[in-house]
């Protein structure tokens, strides 16, 4: 059988058995470190990632106030000056002396007639010649006409030297004596109170909290233990009190309703289901590797499978007075989290009605995982749990169940969450022309061994994995090459046995195969892995075909190299 010599796997299982460290770079990790990330084409602009040196110039991507996964970007048109550290937010620009405003005089700039103006510190700045290069649209005047620290708490991946260096070009004036007198603006952090995560997590964004698993654990186990589900998280993590949590119900062809946590246990059947949830970057990074995209760089472990408990959404929809001829009223559910940014805008999703209406599509209103309570950063005391549809669309923390003839008007569901074609840049995409992803396309991904591991050629070598499809479809078949894809064989197939059409849970697959030989030591070995549905549906080969702008839908084979050993 096939021997590790100082592989990751191995490095990842001394952790796990006792010498388990926290995360030390967590925001910002090795693997994908800044200057790792750099991209000549663009500026090196990706991710989180930028050369770091405040000498760098070029055509950075940045945003002075973030939504959603607080990454985004604007094209920088000029060169921007050298700043201390130690010179941040001062009231001066190249030595200049600057008008003085108060920040009532701040605050009546609030439009691009007006000039849109905010603060930093002791200092004043004219961002709107800013404000067309940011891709998250008019989100950016969340700050007009006032200060920006609010913001930069929520979403601290702005809290770096080049952040500060493009600000400073925009610099104004500075706030008068008596405004400076007054103290900075109360910088609070908002993720203060945010659940403590399990260190073996790889951390793609602390603030808001993003985290994948080490992939090689992902296939050791059929239900993935709830401290080592992958987190997504949009924004700071809401305390909720059980005891006085409601649902409210509401909209076209519904009678009212609020609900409180111990009505839904109390008056609706429980209803358990075996589901994977799967982000729509899940093996972004992959993409990142043909062109750079804007968004958390995932690895391939952003996905993750649990047993869920809770209400049937069609039960509790058919309290409220749902029929099937009241639900023509209205196409989709719309769903709102208690999670909200400064402004009290909340995150929120919808589905269409006919999926959440189907007895057999099996969506609930989930307050258990895996037996146990809902943990809190899983969506504590209530979620959505929608099974063969993206993650995205899984709103945790819920708060409100909307019926509407339209989908919901969240950021998230109408300019993010969309894949486009290959060609569609920044400057020329529209949102309003692509659907919101709903069902998620057929996936594998090698689990062990792990890229980069050292190998002992001897007879055989055993390869391990996941393999899911959305929809419902289940996965009947998983081909693996150990020659780079010249010769395949079929794995063995591993899983909870669900009925035809809600096949929600993934399969976890292996195989052992003979080692190709004749590899001397040294050589490499590409190990490919591809997924077929019941439907036929099978896995592209490469990337470069469905790249696209936001990175989401990476569903071509995966590959892993690794050494052949002495």
């Amino acid at each position: 059988m096939l021997i590790l010599r100082r592989t990751h796997c191995a490095l990842g299982l001394q952790r796990i058995l006792g010498r388990l460290q926290p995360q030390t770079s967590a925001v910002f990790p090795e693997t994908y470190g800044a200057r790792r990330w750099k991209n000549t084409d663009t500026g090196g602009a990706s991710g989180y990632g930028f050369q770091s040196s405040s000498k760098w110039r070029g055509s950075a991507a940045v945003a002075l106030v973030g939504v959603g996964t607080g990454i985004a970007y604007g094209m920088y048109r000029q060169q921007v000056r050298e700043i201390k550290s130690e010179d941040r937010g001062q009231p001066s620009k190249g030595g200049k002396t600057l008008p003085v405003y108060t920040r009532e005089e701040v605050s009546r700039h609030k439009t691009s007639a007006e000039r849109i103006w905010v603060t930093y510190r002791n200092g004043v700045y004219d961002i709107t010649d800013f404000v067309d290069k940011h891709p998250g649209g008019n989100k950016i005047l969340l700050a007009a006409g006032s200060a920006l620290e609010p913001f930069w708490a929520l979403y601290s991946v702005h809290n770096q030297e080049h952040v500060y260096e493009i600000l400073a070009e925009y610099q104004i004036g500075e706030l008068s004596a008596e405004e400076q007198a007054l103290g900075p603006v109360d910088e609070a952090d908002p993720y203060a109170n945010d659940p403590t995560r399990h260190p073996v997590l790889r951390v793609n964004s602390q603030k808001p909290f993003n985290a994948e698993p080490p992939g090689m654990l992902l296939a050791d186990k059929y239900i993935t233990p709830s401290e080592l589900f992958f987190v997504r998280n949009h924004l700071p993590v809401p305390a909720v009190d059980p005891k006085t949590y409601r649902l409210e119900i509401g909209g076209e062809g519904v009678r009212t309703a609020s609900l409180s946590l111990a009505d839904i246990k109390r008056r609706f059947p429980k209803h358990t289901v075996t589901a994977t949830l799967q982000c729509a970057g899940n093996r972004r990074s992959e993409m990142n590797e043909v062109k750079q995209v804007k968004g958390l760089n995932w690895g391939s472990a952003a996905i993750s499978n649990a047993t869920w408990g809770g209400a049937l959404l069609s039960d509790v929809l058919a309290s409220a007075g749902v029929t099937e001829t009241t639900a023509l009223a209205a196409k989709h559910v719309q769903f709102e989290g208690l999670d909200h940014d400064m402004v009290s805008t909340h995150y929120g999703a919808s589905i269409p009605i006919a999926k959440a209406l189907r007895k057999d599509g099996d969506v609930l209103l989930a307050y258990e995982m895996n037996g146990q309570e809902l943990p809190v950063d899983h969506g504590f005391p209530l979620r959505v749990v929608v099974p063969g549809v993206v993650g995205a669309r899984n709103v945790k923390w819920l708060s409100r169940i909307t019926l509407s003839q339209d989908e919901s008007q969240s950021h998230w569901q109408q300019n993010d969450y969309k894949g486009f074609n290959p060609n569609v840049d920044w400057d020329t995409v529209d949102f309003s022309q692509a659907p919101a992803i709903q069902e998620l396309p057929v996936q594998s991904v090698i689990c062990c061994p792990c890229e980069g591991e050292e190998v002992e050629a001897e007879e055989e070598i055993t390869v391990r994995g996941y393999a899911w499809s959305g929809g419902g479809r289940e996965v009947v078949r998983v081909d693996v090459s150990l020659d780079g894809g010249l010769t395949w064989r079929v794995a063995e197939l591993e899983g909870e046995q669900q009925e035809p059409g809600r096949h929600w849970a993934w399969k976890l697959w292996s195989i052992t195969a003979p080692v190709p030989p004749g590899l001397p030591a040294g050589s490499r070995l590409d190990i490919i892995c591809k997924a077929v549905d019941d439907s036929y549906n099978a896995q592209p080969d490469t990337v470069a075909p469905i790249w696209n702008l936001r990175g989401v839908l990476n569903n071509s084979w995966h590959r892993v190299r690794v050494t052949i050993s002495n």
